[in-house]
């Protein structure tokens, strides 16, 4: 009897073998069209006021698409040459298209019988909750399967990296200049454009009042692009081209291998998954911690507390500084929750870590290897990332805590060791406060500037030139004075590409400061200079402090930062990569000169 099928199936396949290519090229078409529909449908749905009308329309296109994809998705797996394999492959998709076929044919079977009993308690209108789930899962699929076709772009990494970032950023700022996305507020366009930057960028930089401009669309948007850019767009576009089918996967996977700075091309995919479920687990830890850490703080529900919670553990894991409160974590009532600012210290570090750090310490691997095999260390980059991390957050503290003691006067010890902390944590990359930066004394805010700049560590949400990338310019100038010819970081030889490469980092680092800035004076002549270097090296090390001038910069200054938040999260020396030829042949040396330097 198979044996039967499989001739049948055979003379199908010869049948339809030449109208196979036509068919798909088409439907692949037809996919555009009806997605485009669909995400306009959402954009409106979400974006814009509705009524009776509007809504049966936006309820007529899903439900057009959803038979069009499943119609799409029959014919698909009858022109498989495999049809099982097919149907295998694309479960999920056809599973998520049954479903809510099946929710149109028998709406009062799900309403009665299966929605009534789980959700009747938090859920109104099921209908409303199934569209988003719909619209939500048609997109991911589609977009999904459109990864697969980043390998035929035949981008250089840099170049796409820089590319998903700019879509992301140009998405952000068209959603949120919507009308249903503010309190009654005309978002313009540089303003809407800054925003969405610096949420992308995990910047935390605002020229509005989060709390009251945005609604909670707005607000769940700005959260949307802080998680995104956070674990970096770039994550997503390699995800789906490393778990696609295709043969051109195998690109991508190295530029995860460069990226993330792993050892093995084979680790890229393994990292990623890494970087996906640490930081879920990561932010749903800090959410429930979060949740029951607001003291006396007045919410209108639990689902406020809940949405305020999920908000600031994304913001704070990401190392963006995005708060829902008008004056951020200083807010009377908030600034004096030191268990709150514990939690947040901790989302912070780990999120300015660097996946590939926390996967050597903590995953349960690396344990288990290091329990079986006691000698077996910590790597090299993780060792430096880890001292140098807990060394500058500790210099931080104890500087902010001796500058600033008597501002502090009166509080007891322990909160005041908090306060310093926090504000060494945050300065590094993150962006929140707990006091007035602007009543700061001059040392502190300079401090401030100089842990802004360096950053947090390589391969993390935070900003900076990186603390591994400052370790080695330090250790490399000491060996230089000392007369070594290597430089050495526990026992281990660093390459002189590494090293080459961390002062190109710097140096293209402090020339897009000091650019930047020059224009920021020419843009902003009543500002005193030292606003201005605190505002840029707060833009460009994607910190999000300010001393209060955001607000008040010119539309020239507004797009400086703009700028500046940009280059300081893609990373300079990636801005150079993707502006830069590579070079055909470097195996040829001119004679050698002398020139005086010193």
């Amino acid at each position: 009897m198979p044996s039967r099928l499989f001739k049948i199936r055979e003379k199908i396949n010869l049948r339809i073998f030449n109208s196979k290519g036509f068919v798909e090229k088409a439907f692949h078409v037809l996919s555009f069209l009806v997605l485009s529909s669909v995400i306009g449908a959402g954009i409106y749905y979400y974006g814009f006021p509705k009524n009776a009308h509007s809504d049966r329309l936006i309820e007529g296109i899903m439900e057009l698409s959803l038979i069009f994809f499943s119609v799409r998705y029959v014919i698909f797996v009858f022109y498989d040459f495999h049809p099982l394999k097919f149907i295998k492959q694309h479960r999920f998709e056809g599973g998520v298209l049954l479903f809510f076929i099946l929710y149109i044919i028998f709406p009062t079977l799900f309403n009665k019988l299966i929605f009534r009993d789980l959700f009747d308690d938090l859920i109104n209108n099921h209908s409303l909750l199934l569209l988003q789930l719909y619209f939500v899962a048609i997109v991911g699929i589609e977009l999904g399967k459109s990864g697969s076709k980043i390998t035929a772009l035949n981008l250089k990494p840099a170049t796409l990296l820089i590319l998903s970032f700019v879509l992301l950023i140009s998405v952000g700022t068209g959603l949120l200049m919507l009308p249903e996305m503010t309190v009654g507020h005309h978002f313009d366009f540089i303003n809407s454009l800054f925003t969405a930057t610096s949420a992308s960028c995990v910047t935390g930089l605002i020229v509005v009042d989060t709390a009251t401009f945005f609604t909670l669309k707005g607000k769940l948007i700005i959260m949307l692009l802080i998680q995104l850019g956070g674990i970096n767009i770039i994550s997503f576009a390699t995800f789906f081209a490393t778990f696609s089918k295709t043969s051109g996967s195998i690109k991508y996977q190295s530029m995860m291998k460069e990226f993330l700075s792993t050892d093995r091309l084979s680790d890229s995919k393994s990292v990623l998954r890494s970087i996906i479920e640490f930081s879920l687990l990561m932010e749903i830890i800090g959410t429930a911690l979060l949740y029951f850490s607001w003291g006396d703080v007045h919410f209108a529900n639990w689902k406020s507390q809940l949405f305020n919670s999920v908000f600031h553990a994304i913001s704070a894991f990401n190392n963006a500084g995005f708060s829902t409160f008008s004056n951020n974590l200083a807010q009377n009532g908030i600034r004096n929750l030191y268990g709150l600012q514990i939690v947040i210290i901790f989302l912070i570090f780990f999120g300015g870590f660097g996946f590939v750090a926390m996967r050597d310490t903590f995953s349960i691997k690396s344990i288990r290897q290091r329990i079986k095999t006691p000698w077996r260390r910590l790597n090299t980059g993780t060792k430096i990332t880890l001292y140098m991390s807990l060394t500058l957050i500790t210099v931080g503290a104890l500087v902010f805590y001796f500058l600033e003691r008597n501002s502090m006067s009166g509080e007891p010890w322990y909160q005041m060791a908090v306060t310093s902390i926090f504000q060494s944590v945050t300065t590094r990359t993150a962006g929140f406060n707990t006091v007035n930066i602007g009543h700061l004394a001059t040392p502190v805010l300079i401090f401030f500037i100089f842990l802004m700049f360096v950053g947090a560590g390589p391969g993390s949400t935070g900003g900076g030139i990186k603390v591994t990338t400052f370790a080695v310019i330090i250790k490399s100038a000491i060996a230089t004075i000392k007369g070594e010819k290597n430089v050495i970081f526990f026992k281990r030889t660093l390459p002189f590409t590494t090293i080459d490469k961390a002062y190109s980092i710097a140096l293209f680092s402090i020339s897009m400061i000091f650019i930047s800035t020059f224009f920021l004076s020419i843009t902003e002549p009543g500002v005193s200079l030292l606003k201005l270097l605190f505002e840029e090296f707060s833009a460009f090390g994607t910190v999000g402090l300010s001393m209060g001038i955001t607000a008040s910069l010119t539309a020239a200054g507004k797009a400086i930062i703009i700028f500046s938040m940009f280059v300081g999260r893609i990373g300079t020396l990636t801005l150079a990569m993707a502006l830069s030829t590579r070079v055909i042949s470097t195996k040829y040396r001119y004679a050698e000169t002398s020139v005086m330097v010193g």
